[in-house]
């Protein structure tokens, strides 16, 4: 057997110690501080694996050194680096990283990440090999099928045989190092991911790679009313805008391919489908083709089962075969969905919406009741909480017109402008289709939370998105209920549980619609003919109402839209800002600015209705303004900072042009992102 030799590249000796004792496990070990030192002690010999540290890993400065059929593993605490450096590397190299950071590190998962390497060197070498001593190649293997034609009646047909062996091993040979490469570039999509929608745009390539007409990848999920079941990320290679439950779930228990799967925790790989008890509804009524084979394997995760990857219909030059997937489809999808499952659980998608990268609404509604009930047993003031549901406006229109691929681009990028206009304290999920829900804390009365709602709906209406010129008056636009959790309910003994907040949810829907214009309302005073839907506007529900009047059903709630007073476009800018007090400067720096004022982020409580002096950074020049504090809050938690908010006062011409062009810069970089 040939002795393992492990390459550990790193300048510092603690880390290098640390990996070497590590590596000792695998083979025998060289340890290098350059790349310099490193080739030297390479020699001649093969080396099966490189551990190299990320500031040594750069391909340009030594890959070269490294044979196609040494593994690389880079190493170092920035994950960011860590990917950079990984795709500098050729698609030929096999590239895996390792977050590394002592005193705090996962020996067990270096080791997987070293057995993974192994296995991919040990494979290379071995078709090298097996190259190498047939001496062929695919010019070689015309000639020999050339040269069969002309000596085949002047031999016997056992070296006939024998040659056509051959020849066959070394065809298989090459269509493997195909498919192998095809699979590496898989692996690096799975691992670069950064999000849901990064990892499950793989889907594609996994057809290509078996040959199936369609895949889904499914998730286990668990809810109070279903159960276990399995929820499609991604539906016969297809992103589902609206998860229509009944169609596509499966329940863990049910007879069903991809449940039994789930259940069981087996592979399928079935083609004789007819009496088949397994194959439901689902399969027959919304799949894009009739159903002739299926593929099933699970997603694991430390022995669990956390979802399913399938795939349908085995097909041959382009033709759907009755033959169904091979032993080296289910391998290959085997050993993909290894790696999904690891990607998955990094990305924590049992816990995040896979279109949006949200909070699903359980995971939210349990973060809320979380931070309820710790700020309670803080005994901490914060004022009142409010539950706000938002929905897209006209969003059928939307996809109707531009396609659901647009949609869900749409849905992605409407979810990063919410995410930008909600506090830091509170909480946003996905609550299904095109419909979002808030969760805002320490809010002192419901006015407030329908002032901080109309905020996210004018960002909502004021950014651009792709194709709202055909929307419905030329824009896209949210419309929002809000619902206020009473201060009686905290006051109550018994905690804030999930069924007071779907309530809290089904208020807040109420007034959703209301605001959406989708309550029959007869024409108000002095109006005449029907009422115009506008949408696009904040509502409120009150409780008051009912418990004053009395009754036990909701007839009424109160509307009231609010609408704020900025006059200038808001950015998101952290730059340095000095704050004169007590005749002294303190360094601070702004959380977002505009032509008008500031957000802060101030170690003191600034007085309110003062005028102050301070100092603007913008890139490299200094600017002295004064301002108007309009509040100033202490941040939620254990936070020793407050936020504060300043309005500019008497802006001099050239002060307010020097804010304009570093606003035109910074919405620059907004889209070069």
């Amino acid at each position: 057997m040939i002795q393992r030799q492990i390459l550990v590249l790193n300048s510092k000796s603690i880390e290098s110690d640390y990996l070497s004792k590590l590596c000792r496990r695998f083979g025998t070990v060289l340890v290098a501080e350059s790349l310099e030192i490193s080739v030297a002690r390479m020699g001649s010999s093969d080396v099966q694996v490189a551990v190299m540290d990320a500031s040594l890993a750069s391909f340009a400065s030594g890959g070269g050194s490294f044979k196609k059929t040494t593994g690389i593993i880079i190493t170092g605490g920035d994950e960011a680096k860590l990917r950079s450096r990984a795709m500098e590397w050729p698609a030929d190299y096999y590239v895996d990283t390792c977050s590394f950071s002592l005193p705090v590190f996962d020996d067990l998962q270096f080791c997987k990440v070293m057995e993974r390497a192994l296995a991919h060197t040990r494979l290379k070498s071995e078709i090298r090999d097996a190259r190498n001593a047939l001496e062929l190649n695919e010019a070689r293997v015309k000639e020999v099928y050339s040269e069969i034609k002309e000596i085949k009646g002047l031999v016997n047909d056992n070296f006939i045989k024998e040659l056509e062996k051959r020849i066959a091993i070394e065809a298989k040979y090459v269509w493997f190092q195909k498919e192998h490469r095809r699979i590496e570039k898989v692996l690096r999509k799975i691992y670069a991911a950064n999000d849901a929608s990064s990892l499950l745009d793989i889907i594609t390539d996994i057809k290509d790679i078996v040959q199936a007409g369609g895949a889904t990848i499914y998730v286990l999920d668990a809810n109070e009313m279903l159960g276990r079941y399995l929820k499609p990320l991604v539906w016969d290679s297809a992103f589902l805008t609206h998860p229509e439950f009944s169609k596509f779930i499966a329940p863990i228990d049910a007879q069903d391919f991809a449940a039994s799967v789930a259940r069981l925790g087996r592979e399928i790989n079935v083609t004789e489908l007819t009496f088949d008890k397994r194959l439901s509804r689902r399969y027959l009524e919304h799949l894009k083709t009739p159903l002739k084979s299926i593929l099933g394997v699970p997603i694991m995760h430390d022995e669990e089962v956390i979802g399913v990857v399938e795939v349908y219909n085995k097909a041959l030059a382009g033709k759907t075969t009755r033959a169904g997937f091979t032993r080296e489809d289910q391998e290959i999808l085997r050993g993909l969905s290894e790696h999904i499952g690891i990607s998955m659980t990094k990305l924590n998608l049992i816990q995040y919406d896979a279109l949006t990268g949200l909070l699903r609404p359980d995971p939210f509604f349990e973060k809320v009741i979380q931070k309820i009930n710790s700020q309670s047993k803080r005994r901490r003031e914060e004022g009142a909480y409010a539950l706000v549901m938002g929905d897209v406006d006209w969003f059928k229109n939307y996809n109707d017109r531009n396609g659901h691929e647009a949609g869900n681009k749409l849905l992605r990028e409407l979810a990063g402008v919410l995410k930008l206009s909600i506090r830091e304290e509170d909480l946003l999920c996905r609550y299904g289709g095109e419909e979002f829900l808030f969760f805002l804390t320490g809010v002192k009365s419901l006015e407030e939370a329908c002032l901080l709602t109309d905020r996210i709906r004018k960002n909502v209406e004021e950014h651009y998105f792709e194709h709202q010129e055909f929307q419905p008056r030329n824009n896209l636009t949210m419309s929002f209920g809000v619902a206020l959790l009473p201060k009686k309910r905290l006051d109550a003994s018994s905690p804030i549980g999930k069924s007071d907040l779907k309530l809290l949810a089904g208020e807040a829907d109420l007034a959703m619609a209301e605001a959406k214009g989708k309550k029959a309302s007869e024409p108000g005073p002095g109006e005449t003919g029907e009422r115009v839907l506008t949408k696009n506007k904040v509502c409120s529900y009150s409780r008051e109402w009912v418990e004053e009047k009395g009754g036990g059903t909701i007839q009424t709630y109160r509307e009231t839209s609010y609408r704020e007073k900025r006059r200038y476009e808001r950015f998101n800018a952290s730059t340095v800002l000095m704050v004169k007090e007590n005749g002294g400067f303190s360094v601070t720096k702004t959380v977002n600015m505009s032509l008008g004022g500031a957000k802060i982020l101030s170690e003191t409580r600034l007085p309110l209705a003062k005028t102050i002096d301070l100092v603007l950074v913008l890139g490299n020049k200094a600017n002295a303004l004064r301002s108007d504090v309009i509040y100033s809050d202490k941040a939620e938690g254990e936070s020793p900072y407050f936020y504060s908010g300043l309005r500019f006062k008497d802006l001099k011409p050239d002060e307010q042009k020097g804010l304009e062009e570093y606003f035109l810069t910074c919405r620059g970089k907004d889209t070069d992102n």
